[in-house]
């Protein structure tokens, strides 16, 4: 465990530092009154459009998830979903991002609860936790307990790619990818602070300001922090987090720019006590009835989950007099990670059974991307090139021990008694290496065709040098494609369909060796639309992923194994509209059919299908702002999101049951000043979010009040 010492240094540090059916309906009714003046989209100060700007309203109209570069997300032969800071905002997510996608169709999210330590993705039924998350198209490759989180308060936007990325990004998940792109120097001085507080007693500051360097007329800079603290939900669970964000932008002419930036971040905290409850006590009665949800079966006197977070980075772009740009895009970064405590493996006896748990993680991590792209004509066509060479390195030096605790009562539970010794089951360093070289055409032809076309070769090493546990290499190398074909409508509308195939490499062993790179395709189709009499966007696809080498993790073990060939599809519909000046709108559905094809291992889970993903889940937000009269500046939001049941277990004997919850908020602007109350989960709804067998199931949150007041100079 962390000496007290060191505890102190790392809270010195931090301080110093920081010194859709709603949607569609109203779509019908507004298609038949075409009146500018109740149907005059949103304007919002300060967004540009583009890829990495603030997103106007609700709607961005822009990405660089699908191309890597600055491309209208109509011509992005995938499903793209963009939340931009004030769908944040108007949310209330204060502390993780995993919280900022709960309204995205396609995503699931949060299956243990609110997890303190990790955002939790699922995208398409695949988990995308450890490879598919990317901070400014950039990797955060994890691996165990590896990974790097950050905190949505440094963010301008998230987006999610949903569907293979291999093409642009080399390895990634699968089912899709989560881009985090970064507030940025402004052109316009910014000044913010804010203070706020939860009903859990957690309360969080921040300052976020961006302003010229003195008088000069070529360099900005932007400096970001934040600092939280305070109880968690379950018993015995507190933190203090923090984080602080430099940047310093050079731009000597229109056509040349450089950002520099830095990163320091921490977390001290004793864990929450949800995500190893038994699915007899939380889903249906045990004997003694239901576990609370608040309930802490740890040991909160040894209990530790702290982390210290580093990075460094660029970006230089240089357009040419020919109109080709160069773009160079380069991330260190380093994390060192303790994790401590007993957590939960069902039941011994009539008591909760434990296991105990110690882990050390170094990270050394590094991402650079160079690439050009420029515009081309010939062939009777327009020709959007771009062509680059990336490369990933993650090292982690890993040291676990397991497995001593003891029994502990569920409904009596006594703490500080003597804990057995943990003994080590691994200790080695790992590393990856990656490069790969792509290239990209969107070719545009014929007065509304756009034909969309990807190459991509990475090659792959990985060694595992192991004092205890396995040693190992592997190297292989392996080509990605994507191809997709979209005709714009006069009217907005715009059909699209694509096909695409991924390579995934993965480190760890299982039965039979070290993992097999995941592989695999996707054809996906569907229609975007931008309506032409209000500011909108509204997606439909449908999808089949096929992916073989699936590695599944054992969640007591920690022990990984390929289940063969699990395939995915289903079909997902997402709207978000600016409808006019008071009005916003977010809404969406999706349905996820998941099931194992092969499986070497147990040739009884052949037909059956993965727990955790639910079949559907449906979200409607509304969202009213006041803009005369004596209440100008009140606005009100209000919001709804359904997901339905989902298998607990992979033999699919058991599930867990379906759950809707309801969210609000108000809040208040005036001359710069302005407060928001936001009420998560408004009617405290008890349910289980989802288990990932039966001894590893997870309440979600209980009902949330944020309070916050902020101030713009």
């Amino acid at each position: 465990m962390r000496s007290q010492t060191e505890g102190v240094i790392f809270r010195a540090y931090l301080l110093a530092g920081t010194a859709v059916a709603g949607i569609m309906a109203a779509s019908s009714a507004l298609a038949q009154d075409t009146s500018p003046t109740q149907l005059a989209p949103i304007v919002i100060q300060g967004g540009d459009d583009s890829a990495t700007g603030p997103v106007q309203g609700y709607v961005a109209k822009n990405s660089s998830a699908g191309s890597k570069s600055d491309t209208p997300i109509k011509e992005i032969p995938q499903s793209v979903s963009v939340i931009g800071k004030q769908e944040m905002n108007d949310h209330g997510i204060t502390s993780k991002v995993d919280e900022a996608l709960l309204y995205t169709p396609g995503v699931t999210t949060q299956p243990f609860g609110n997890d303190p330590d990790t955002d939790w993705f699922y995208i398409r039924g695949f988990n995308a936790t450890q490879t598919g998350v990317f901070l400014d198209n950039l990797n955060l490759f994890s691996y165990g307990f590896g990974g790097f989180q950050i905190d949505p308060f440094m963010l301008e936007r998230v987006e999610v790619l949903k569907g293979p990325a291999s093409v642009l990004y080399g390895g990634a998940n699968p089912g899709g990818i989560i881009n985090l792109v970064r507030k940025r120097p402004l052109d316009e001085p910014l000044y913010y602070t804010d203070i706020g507080i939860n009903s859990n007693g957690n309360a969080f500051t921040g300052f976020d300001i961006s302003d010229k360097v003195g008088s000069s007329e070529t360099m900005t800079y932007r400096l970001t922090g934040k600092v939280a603290g305070g109880d968690n939900y379950s018993d015995f669970s507190h933190d203090f987090r923090g984080f602080i964000m430099p940047q310093l932008k050079i731009a000597p002419d229109d056509a040349t720019n450089l950002t520099v930036w830095g990163y320091l971040a921490g977390l001290d905290q004793v864990h929450t006590g949800n995500g190893f409850f038994p699915y007899e006590g939380t889903v249906v009665d045990a004997p003694f009835g239901k576990i609370p949800r608040d309930a802490f079966y740890g040991e909160p006197d040894i209990d530790d989950g702290s982390y210290v977070q580093k990075m460094v980075g660029y970006e230089f772009e240089h357009e040419f007099d020919s109109g080709v740009k160069f773009t160079s895009n380069f991330r260190y970064g380093r994390l060192d990670k303790h994790e401590q405590g007993p957590y939960l493996n069902g039941y011994v006896g009539g008591d909760l059974a434990r296991i105990g748990f110690e882990g050390r993680s170094g990270v050394d991590s590094v991402g650079i991307d160079n690439r050009v792209e420029g515009e081309a004509e010939f062939g009777g066509a327009t020709h959007n090139l771009l062509a680059g060479v990336d490369y990933k390195y993650y090292r982690l030096d890993n040291w676990q021990a397991c497995c001593g605790s003891n029994p502990i009562s569920a409904t009596d539970p006594v703490y500080g008694t003597p804990q057995g010794a943990n003994f080590v089951y691994a200790d080695g360093i790992v590393t990856m290496k990656q490069i790969g070289i792509y290239a990209q055409d969107q070719i545009h032809f014929g007065d509304g065709w756009l034909l969309t076309l990807n190459g991509r070769y990475d090659h792959v090493d990985i060694d595992s040098d192991a004092a205890i546990g396995t040693s190992y290499s592997f190297d292989d190398g392996a080509a990605s494609g994507r191809a997709g074909l979209a005709y714009e409508f006069d009217n907005g509308l715009i059909p699209y369909v694509s096909v695409a195939s991924f390579f995934n490499p993965l480190i760890g062993t299982g039965i039979s060796g070290p993992l097999k790179p995941e592989e695999g395709y996707q054809i996906e189709g569907g229609v975007k639309y931008e309506p032409t009499f209000f500011d909108g966007v509204i997606t439909a696809s449908v999808f089949q992923i096929d992916k073989r080498n699936n590695a599944v993790t054992n969640p007591i073990t920690f022990e990984q194994s390929q289940l063969g060939k699990v395939r995915s599809r289903g079909f997902e519909l997402e709207s978000k509209a600016n409808i006019t000046d008071n009005w916003k709108v977010t809404a969406g559905l999706d349905y996820t059919d998941m099931e194992v094809l092969e499986n070497e291992a147990n040739p009884l889970l052949i037909g059956k299908s993965p727990y955790i993903t639910p079949r559907v889940k449906a979200s409607l937000w509304i969202d009213y702002l006041v803009t005369t009269g004596t209440l100008e500046g009140l606005s009100l939001g209000a919001g709804v999101r359904h997901q339905g049941w989902s298998w607990a277990d992979e033999a699919n004997t058991e599930k867990v049951p379906a759950a809707t919850v309801f969210d609000a908020a108000i809040r208040y602007e005036k001359e710069n000043w302005a407060a928001s109350l936001n009420v998560a989960n408004f009617f405290d709804k008890e349910y289980v979010s989802s288990c990932q067998g039966l001894t590893v199931c997870g309440y979600g949150d209980a009902r949330t009040v944020t309070f916050k007041l902020s101030k713009k100079w």
